[in-house]
């Protein structure tokens, strides 16, 4: 288990493969606001984890394993992100920040709950992979694909 700064390295690594398909310190420096240093520092971390490959002034790599654990860093999010808009009716960005700090504290198991109650209350529809975080997942379904009535409260 990585630190919850190492997250967010990682999830923006794989954020700007999946923008550019390469990536630099200089990408995620400047994505994160952040000095190339701290960045140098993550990466180590990152790949004593089997996260990334790399090596300095080289590209950086994510490995299988720092794909997927990216995949999950981004539903965690995603699910949170929906509850807090659509079911809380929180304001667009404030449910952004708030997703952020709010996934970082939640368990897996916890974030499962949730996803399926989110599913639930907002009747999504054409859901194929009954949300797990640890598996590989259909990204539309963290999308709303409401059926045509709303639920009325």
């Amino acid at each position: 288990m990585i630190s919850k700064s190492a997250e967010e390295y990682l999830k923006n690594i794989y954020l700007i493969f999946m923008q550019s398909g390469n990536v630099r310190v200089t990408d995620i420096a400047n994505k994160m606001q952040c000095t190339k240093p701290s960045v140098n520092k993550a990466l180590h971390i990152l790949k004593d984890e089997g996260l990334i490959s790399y090596e300095p002034y080289s590209e950086i790599v994510l490995t299988e394993d720092g794909k997927e654990y990216a995949k999950k860093i981004i539903a965690a999010y995603d699910i949170v992100f929906l509850f807090l808009r659509e079911i809380l009716g929180i304001k667009t960005d404030e449910a952004k920040q708030e997703a952020d700090k709010i996934k970082a504290a939640m368990s897996d198991d916890t974030l499962n709950q949730l996803a399926r109650y989110v599913h639930k209350e907002l009747n999504l529809i054409d859901l194929i992979c009954a949300y797990d975080l640890n598996k590989e997942k259909c990204r539309t379904c963290a999308n709303i694909k409401k059926n045509n009535t709303k639920k009325n409260n």
